[in-house]
């Protein structure tokens, strides 16, 4: 028994059993029939009972199912920023989060294939609480992230997912993926929490935290998409937020949201990839000596990174014209990309409530608002 068994994936030596155990599963079916369409079952049935590590599950699977979904629902992935990274190193990349499942796996599809270490990804257990998925996403290198905890069970699980981490980190050689903040962003303002950063810290006794995030090799990762396949979805929180109203998520809501990301209309997807934060370190290190105020400068950091390099599309510029009722951006898309957008808006919300198209139009322009406060970025 390992004390990290209750949130870490699956062994190697426990893959086989773990795909045996789902591999006449109506969803696994429906999964290989996507990726594979012109593949008899008994054929890839033989392969996943072959298959005995995670590494071989995702390259000889799961690298095919999201080049899949990259085929059917989008206009392609473009990367920035591999180069700066090295073969064989473990880095700690903290995104900015926008897709359930894909903001991890187009991560590690660009790993993959710029020859780089794959990572162990945080998912919010309260994503797969359907016995496949989770089993699913034990075979995927996923790590859970208990949610909905008392103050005393947080700390508790906080502690030991962060003890976690720096054992992947330093001393499995296996990079590691967390987004920037408890959940995805619904209104396009992504900001670093400083709890996230507290969390890392729990995991080293180093007598300045400081000295631990320059060891774990932290790299800020942006990831846009020039749709938001789950854009309508996200309009319910949205409007009771603006209508100071509690959010209740309805059953299965979590389900659906992952199923929309994953096959709904993207358009053209981007990933940078930042610079290894080590100059930065040692800079809060020498001007601030409380804690609280070194993770606070962290945060601001990787959001200045995230923010300034998040790459902007027509539909950013669009929304943030049709805001402010002006053309201030009209050379970054042309009229028919302008009449797509304000079609889908139409389709996808009560355009006749000005909260809701508000709100809408906020999730795409707020990027735009966000990059304008760092300089030369138009």
């Amino acid at each position: 028994m390992s004390k990290f068994d209750t949130i870490r994936p699956y062994y190697d030596s426990e893959v086989n059993e773990g795909i045996r155990s789902v591999i006449h599963h109506p969803m696994m079916k429906a999964l290989m029939n996507f990726t594979f369409p012109e593949t008899e079952e008994n054929i890839w049935s033989d392969q996943l009972q072959k298959t005995h590590s995670i590494r071989d599950f995702q390259i000889n699977f799961v690298y095919h199912s999201v080049q899949k979904v990259l085929q059917r629902s989008s206009e392609g992935l473009t990367t920035s920023g591999f180069e700066k990274l090295e073969k064989n190193t473990a880095y700690l990349f903290i995104s900015n989060h926008r897709d359930i499942i894909l903001d991890t796996s187009l991560l590690n599809v660009s790993l993959y294939e710029h020859g780089l270490v794959m990572t162990a990804s945080a998912i919010g257990d309260n994503l797969v609480k359907k016995d496949f998925l989770l089993k699913l996403s034990k075979l995927n290198r996923n790590f859970l992230v208990q949610r909905g905890l008392p103050p005393r069970e947080l700390l508790q699980s906080s502690k030991l997912m962060s003890e976690y981490i720096g054992q992947l980190l330093l001393r499995e050689n296996r990079s590691v993926w967390i987004a920037q903040r408890e959940g995805r962003t619904k209104d396009g303002n992504d900001a670093t929490q400083q709890g996230v950063l507290k969390m890392l810290a729990m995991g080293t006794d180093e007598a300045n935290v400081i000295d631990y995030f320059k060891k774990i090799k932290i790299v800020p990762v942006s990831i846009s998409y020039e749709y938001d396949p789950t854009d309508a979805l996200k309009m319910p929180q949205l409007m009771a937020a603006a209508n100071n109203e509690v959010y209740t998520k309805v059953k299965n809501e979590d389900f659906i949201t992952l199923l929309s990301g994953i096959m709904g209309q993207k358009k053209r997807i981007h990933i940078h990839i930042g610079d290894v934060l080590t100059d930065e370190l040692d800079q809060i290190k020498q001007n601030e000596d409380n804690s609280n105020r070194q993770i606070q400068a962290l945060a601001q950091i990787i959001d200045d990174s995230i923010l300034s390099s998040y790459k902007l599309w027509p539909t950013n510029f669009i929304a943030h014209d049709l805001m402010h009722n002006s053309n201030q951006y009209s050379r970054f898309y042309t009229e028919e990309e302008k009449s797509l957008f304000e079609r889908r808006l139409e389709m996808k919300i009560d355009a006749s409530n000005p909260k809701m198209v508000e709100s809408f139009l906020a999730m795409y322009a707020n990027p735009v608002t966000n990059k304008l406060k760092y300089q030369n970025v138009f």
